[in-house]
C-alpha cells in the first residue's frame, strides 16, 4: 500500500469525523477512526475453522466487523480486490527486544547501554581493585536487577524497524526489556501505532498506550550478562560479580530469594500495622506476581542443559516457567511436561550456539570459521523441534530470535514444515493463535473472527513458502510498506533489526 495512499484515507477519515459532528473542532486528544475495509473474493485462512476458499473480511474501527464467503460488501468500504489472494491473521513475534528503547543498542554492545527506567541508573563505570563485596553487590543490582521495568512503557511504536517487520507479516511482538539478568516484564503490543492528527506531538509518549495490547506478560531472566559476549557459558560480563555462570544463577537465587522475605515481610507489615519493619526495596516487589505464580517467568534457555537448569530454578521457586529459545527441547520432553512449561521456539537457526554460550547470539555469529560438530547437530535439529513439541502436546510458538532480517521470520518457520515435519496447520496457528493465547490474548487475537483485533495480511501466495506481501492491516489501519532498504533508513530507529 503506498504512502499517498495511507494519507488520503488518514484525510478522508478526519473529514468523516468532522461532517459527523458539525461545529466540532477536531482536536490532537481525539482518536482518528480507521477508514472501513473490504476484502473480497480472497481465500481467507481464519484459523477458526477450515479456511473459506472464496469470501469477504470487513475492518472497521480496529476490530473484524463480519468475515464469511457471503458477507455483503458495505457501500462506504475502501475495496480491496482479493482475487488469486489469501488473507492470513497477522504472524505474532513472541520475543523482540529491538522494539524498546535501548534495545538496538543493547544488541551491539552487551548490555553496557543505560536502562530507561527513572531509578537512576545509568551506564557503567570501571570499578577499584579495592572495591568490597558489598559494593560489587551494589554495583550488580544496578546492572543487572530491572524487574520493574516494564516494556509497555519503553516500546517503539514509529520508524523504518516497525515497518519493516510488519512488510515481513508480523503485526504484535511480545515486546522483551534488552538489559540485565531479570530483565522485566515483556508486553504484547501492536507492532505500529494509528495515525495521529497533525496536531499531536511526535514526542508524546503517551501514545505508546495505543500499541499496547497486554502488559506485564511475563518476567524475562536470562543466566547472562551478555546476549553473545564471552566469558564462557553464561557470557562473563566482563569480569567483576556476577560474571561467570555461577555467580549468575547466585545473583538470580538472591534475588528471588530477596523479593520472597519483601513479599513475606510487607504482608507482616498488613497483619501488624505498629511493626517496624523497613529496608524495602521497591523494586523487588515487581517479583511478587511471578513468586505468587499470577506471572509467568520466561528462561532464555537454549542448550538441554540450560532448559534444564531454567526448569530446576523455576521449580525452586515454584515460578509458572516459560522456556525461550529451546534448541534442544525435544531432548527434554518429559521435563517440559512435568513442569507444565510452554516453549518458544527461536527460528534463527543459524545463531545457535554462536558467542560461545549456545544462545541466540542476536544474529551475529554466523561467521565462526570452526564450528563445533556439537553445534553444528544442533543448529540441524532445532527445525525438528516445534514437531516434537506438538506431539508431545507441549504448547509453542516461534520468535524470531534476533533474525537481522524480519522476512527470514516466516521462512525459517516454513522449514520447520517442510524439513521438521511440522504440519502446516500447526505451523499458521503457533505464528498466531498459540502467540496470543501464550500471551494471555486469545480472546482479541490470533485468528480471523468476528469482534477480533484487525490484525491481518494479504499474501500473493502461500504465507509459508516466501510470499509476495500485498498488504497489511494492524488494528484496522493499512501499513506504509515503502521504505528505504535496511541499512539506509531515514534516521532514528530505522537501521534494521
Amino acid at each position: 500500500m503506498t504512502r499517498r495512499l495511507v494519507r488520503l484515507l488518514l484525510v478522508i477519515a478526519l473529514a468523516a469525523v468532522a461532517m459527523a459532528l458539525p461545529g466540532f473542532t477536531v482536536r490532537g486528544q481525539m482518536p482518528v477512526r480507521a477508514p472501513r475495509f473490504a476484502i473480497t473474493n480472497a481465500r481467507i485462512v481464519t484459523l477458526a475453522g477450515a479456511p473459506i476458499e472464496k469470501g469477504t473480511v470487513v475492518l472497521r474501527d480496529g476490530v473484524i466487523e463480519d468475515v464469511g464467503p457471503s458477507v455483503a460488501t458495505p457501500a462506504d468500504a475502501v475495496v480491496i480486490d482479493g482475487s488469486g489472494l489469501a488473507v492470513y491473521p497477522g504472524v505474532i513475534d513472541m520475543s523482540n527486544s529491538t522494539i524498546v528503547e535501548g534495545g538496538i543498542v543493547a544488541a551491539a554492545a552487551n548490555d553496557v547501554a543505560p536502562v530507561p527506567t527513572g531509578r537512576g541508573r545509568g551506564t557503567t563505570v570501571a570499578t577499584p581493585d579495592n572495591i568490597t563485596w558489598a559494593d560489587q553487590e551494589r554495583e550488580a543490582r544496578t546492572r543487572f536487577l530491572h524487574p520493574d521495568v516494564d516494556a509497555s512503557r519503553i516500546v517503539v511504536y514509529d520508524g523504518d524497524l516497525v515497518r519493516r517487520l510488519a512488510a515481513a507479516g508480523i503485526t504484535s511482538a511480545l515486546a522483551v526489556p534488552a538489559q540485565g539478568i531479570i530483565r522485566g516484564q515483556s508486553a504484547l503490543v501492536n507492532i505500529t501505532a494509528p495515525p495521529d492528527p497533525n496536531e499531536i506531538s511526535a514526542l508524546a509518549t503517551y501514545r505508546r498506550g495505543s500499541v499496547v495490547l497486554r502488559s506485564g506478560v511475563a518476567q524475562h531472566v536470562v543466566f547472562a550478562t551478555g546476549r553473545g559476549g564471552g566469558g564462557g557459558e553464561g557470557g562473563g560480563g566482563g569480569g567483576g560479580y556476577p560474571g561467570a555462570l555461577l555467580g549468575v544463577i547466585a545473583f538470580s537465587r538472591q534475588a528471588f530469594l530477596d523479593a520472597q522475605w519483601q513479599k513475606d515481610a510487607r504482608a507482616f507489615m498488613d497483619r501488624h500495622k505498629d511493626a517496624a519493619v523497613s529496608g524495602f526495596e521497591p523494586g523487588l516487589d515487581a517479583l511478587a506476581p511471578a513468586l505468587d505464580r499470577k506471572m509467568p517467568v520466561a528462561f532464555e534457555a537454549i542448550e538441554e542443559r540450560e532448559i534444564v537448569r531454567a526448569l530446576a530454578f523455576a521449580k525452586e521457586f515454584n515460578l509458572d516457567p516459560i522456556i525461550v529459545g529451546g534448541a534442544e527441547a525435544a531432548n527434554v520432553l518429559d521435563e517440559l511436561k512435568a513442569a507444565k512449561a510452554r516453549v518458544i521456539v527461536s527460528t534463527n537457526f543459524q545463531a545457535i550456539g554462536a558467542g560461545g554460550r549456545g544462545g541466540f547470539g542476536g544474529g551475529r555469529g554466523g561467521g565462526e570459521v570452526d564450528t563445533p560438530i556439537r553445534v553444528t547437530h544442533m543448529r540441524q535439529s532445532a527445525v525438528r523441534v516445534a514437531a516434537a513439541l506438538e506431539k508431545a502436546g507441549i504448547p509453542f510458538a516461534f520468535t524470531t530470535g534476533g533474525l537481522q532480517n524480519p522476512v527470514d521470520f516466516v521462512r525459517s518457520v516454513g522449514r520447520t514444515v517442510k524439513e521438521g515435519g511440522l504440519s502446516e496447520d500447526s505451523a499458521l496457528k503457533a505464528l498466531s493463535v498459540n502467540a496470543a493465547r501464550l500471551a494471555g490474548a486469545g480472546d482479541r487475537l490470533g485468528t480471523i473472527e468476528k469482534g477480533k483485533i484487525a490484525n491481518v495480511i494479504v499474501t500473493d501466495g502461500n504465507l509459508l513458502e516466501s510470499p509476495r506481501i500485498r498488504h497489511v492491516f494492524v488494528a484496522g489501519w493499512p501499513v506504509d510498506l515503502e521504505f528505504p532498504p535496511q541499512g539506509q533508513g531515514r534516521g532514528g530507529r530505522g537501521s534494521g533489526q
